[in-house]
């Protein structure tokens, strides 16, 4: 029997429920006796638990007893039944679920509905900036180089597609604020042509009206991410907080904990103001492309 997964809007319904719970400060059996008093219907501690879980569906009407029981307000009362109805949205990522694990999943899901991402990325550059020869290189030797090559294709068409919510997108293009390392732009991915094209494919992206784009110059010396690169996703909806990916080399780490997620968001802020001026980035990464442009003339003369 296949394992339901859930959806990322029936996560975040699932997390939402939980905290109302939790700060009604009422058990899974205290609120299962409370519905039953008040005639609710088919309610345990199993289903409700299953139910803060993502486990297991819930109707709108469960919903709305819920949110009588934990005296929800109006306003989020119809941000909670919005989510509810739209639970079970599928995207375009599906038709790839035999490609891709669902932790990657998981995140293309978020990357959809995500208003804005701030990324801080240190050993590569991010995949919703990269040229598609660069993406083949990353994904090739990421699968250890195992995979057939029409694995490779489909994950290299998964990244192509997703980089087009930087320009199309029902509820208008994500913003995208990227914070690269220079080391990412001076490693030679694919080789010194593959770089040349990436760089100038950089420029181009950062004349987008929704990009930012800034480099961190390795005379920068210690900073807060030195542990590794990061992505914070923020939500227009209000019901959806914000996440911290990180992404690791055979599994991925959601941080969902208010503090945590506003210690990253502070030590994003730190990185860009240490960072070089956009102006000054795109000029770094101009030389960049000339310097791996001059690496490629002197490799083919020899």
């Amino acid at each position: 029997m296949t394992e339901r997964r859930p959806t990322v809007r029936e996560r975040r319904l699932a997390a939402e429920l939980r905290r109302l719970r939790e700060r009604s400060t009422l058990r899974l059996d205290q609120v299962v006796a409370e519905l039953q008093g008040r005639g609710a219907g088919r309610w345990s501690a199993a289903k409700l638990s299953r139910i803060e879980r993502a486990g297991q569906g819930i109707k709108t009407a469960d919903v709305n007893q819920l949110c009588d029981l934990y005296d929800v307000s109006l306003e989020k009362r119809e941000a909670l039944l919005g989510l509810t109805r739209s639970s079970r949205q599928r995207g375009w990522w599906d038709a790839y679920a035999d490609t891709i694990h669902t932790d990657y999943a998981a995140y293309i899901e978020l990357e959809a509905e995500a208003a804005s991402l701030r990324c801080y990325n240190a050993q590569m550059i991010n995949g919703l900036l990269q040229t598609e020869e660069y993406a083949r290189e990353v994904i090739r030797v990421g699968l250890m180089q195992f995979a057939p090559a029409a694995e490779v294709d489909r994950r290299v068409e998964v990244r192509r597609t997703r980089q087009r919510l930087l320009e199309e997108r029902r509820h208008g293009p994500l913003r995208l604020w990227s914070i690269i390392d220079e080391a990412a732009l001076r490693r030679s991915v694919g080789g010194t042509d593959v770089m040349v094209r990436q760089c100038d494919h950089l420029l181009k992206l950062a004349e987008l009206p929704n990009v930012m784009l800034q480099v961190l110059p390795l005379t920068t010396g210690a900073h807060p991410a030195l542990t590794g690169a990061f992505t914070h996703m923020d939500f227009a909806e209000h019901h959806m907080a914000d996440v911290v990916y990180l992404d690791g080399l055979t599994s991925a780490l959601y941080i969902e904990d208010d503090a945590q997620v506003h210690s990253y968001a502070l030590a994003f802020n730190q990185l860009a103001m240490t960072a070089l001026g956009v102006d000054e980035s795109l000029d770094v990464i101009s030389e960049l492309a000339k310097q791996h442009q001059k690496r490629h003339i002197g490799v083919n003369e020899h």
